[in-house]
């Protein structure tokens, strides 16, 4: 005895209104400086209002910027009460980033990140998962993982700036981030191990006295404190959602 055919599904809306709805996911990952450009700090903050009044408000309709919208999520998990990646397994996280063999390095974060309290880890797998899509678009919104990582380390762990023996730790605190971000499909999705290119930082100029481009703080929700970085993008948010 044979199955029924399966329902035809069901027809397809007005091709301009598919195309509004992929727009907002277009646009927001092949933003020019996606997490590292501010948006208008008026309407991150009316976005979050928006958001603690109800979860499921439409951006589309508030008209607001990508990177307001990037703004507010950065501002979401700096403002909770803990940071998303626990302060009980940021000893473990970066004891097993020191690992020298890289296949070793990899299942020890993974083990580790397997701690974490399940809602920290599915929200954490879903935060990691989307900037691994971002960083896929490198060739057009200039965020490498190295470039999210440098955004999103000091919100997802919340060191403490003020201890100075914290302060050598840095980049090993970015590198797990980073680290995260490039082998999204191997910690969460039982995916294979992705080969990495390390990047080289370009040689000191020829003429002693040529001038060096000037650092400038990294703009970071609060609490946390600015760090300096080399500027590589232009400051103008591009895309409206």
């Amino acid at each position: 005895m044979s199955l029924p055919p399966p329902p035809p599904p069901p027809p397809p809306g007005p091709l301009p209104l598919r195309r509004r709805r992929r727009r907002p996911t277009v646009l927001g990952l092949c933003t020019e400086g996606l997490y590292r450009v501010s948006g208008n700090k008026t309407d991150q903050d009316n976005i979050q209002k928006q958001f603690d009044q109800d979860h499921s408000i439409s951006l589309v309709s508030m008209e607001v910027t990508v990177n307001a919208v990037a703004g507010a999520l950065k501002a979401f998990f700096a403002d909770l009460p803990d940071p998303l990646i626990p302060y009980s397994l940021h000893p473990e996280l970066l004891e097993a980033a020191k690992i020298p063999d890289k296949t070793e390095r990899l299942h020890a974060l993974k083990e580790i990140v397997k701690k974490f309290h399940p809602v920290n880890y599915d929200v954490f797998k879903y935060v990691i998962t989307h900037l691994n899509r971002v960083s896929q678009q490198n060739k057009i919104n200039l965020m490498t993982a190295d470039n999210l990582s440098i955004c999103f380390w000091p919100t997802l762990m919340r060191p403490d700036f003020e201890n100075r023996e914290f302060l050598s730790t840095t980049k090993i605190h970015q590198s797990v981030v980073e680290t995260f971000i490039q082998q999204c499909q191997f910690f969460f999705y039982n995916g294979e191990i992705v080969e990495t290119v390390n990047t080289v930082a370009p040689p000191p100029p020829s003429n002693p006295g040529q001038l060096v481009e000037p650092m400038v703080p990294l703009q970071l929700p609060p609490p946390l404190q600015p760090q300096l970085i080399q500027p590589q993008l232009q400051t103008d948010p591009l895309g409206i959602i």
